[in-house]
């Protein structure tokens, strides 16, 4: 399962060595991950909840979700990132963009949701992307938005959300920490973890809308997806 964003838990035992080797760790692993996943494509099809469906019943994973989620909503509900986000009590950073590529190919407008192939252009270049695509897509960025709104409300949490057409950007060098790499309120990603992780701060980063964000690295495909 191809993912984004990367969910850091910040360990209160360890001291300042070791949480910044658990940092690195965590981050370069992608130990987990909690990136909003539609639950409907273009086509208003439900293709990601089936898929989902299929894995809970497959693995069983219903075990292993939170009580406090499966008392409310059907196992496979809680298999949303935006059902199960609530139910995490350890403090948390998590890192991704409002316009995730590997989602949007795969998830909000597949194959399967376009035989005619009109996202195509737009799913390979953001700035082939028509204004009702842009309209739609910008839909999906304020339910993104609005899901992680009460996790963003608590001072132990951090989010680092920025309006890139992007994928892995604590993976690559160039988007996590150089000198041009995305930054939001003057921050680069690794800057706004690091001010998170060791408590210096305020680690609530959230950006404007797309195209207003002019740091960002944006992907372009040339007849391959990710």
């Amino acid at each position: 399962w191809p993912r984004e964003c990367v969910l850091l838990v910040r360990p209160f035992f360890l001291d300042a060595l070791l949480g910044v080797l658990l940092l690195y760790f965590i981050v370069m692993s992608s130990m987990e991950c909690f990136p909003q996943i539609p639950d409907v494509d273009i086509a208003g099809r439900r293709g990601m909840r089936e898929l989902f469906n299929g894995i809970v019943r497959l693995q069983g994973s219903g075990r292993s979700l939170p009580r406090s989620c499966t008392s409310r909503m059907d196992k496979t509900s809680c298999f949303f990132p935006q059902n199960v986000l609530p139910n995490i009590q350890t403090p948390t950073f998590i890192v991704n963009t409002a316009y995730d590529v590997w989602q949007l190919q795969e998830s909000l407008a597949p194959k399967t949701a376009d035989p005619q192939g009109l996202w195509q252009r737009c799913k390979q270049n953001y700035a082939s992307c028509n204004s009702n695509q842009l309209q739609f897509l910008n839909g999906f960025r304020n339910e993104m938005l609005n899901a992680v709104k009460g996790f963003s409300a608590s001072g132990q949490n951090g989010v680092f959300i920025n309006s890139c057409f992007a994928h892995c950007q604590s993976e690559r060098q160039d988007t996590w920490y150089s000198s041009n790499s995305p930054r939001l309120g003057n921050k680069r990603i690794a800057e706004a973890v690091g001010d998170w992780f060791f408590e210096r701060g305020n680690a609530k980063y959230t950006d404007c809308a797309y195209p207003c964000d002019g740091t960002c690295h944006h992907l372009v495909f040339k007849g391959r997806h990710l």
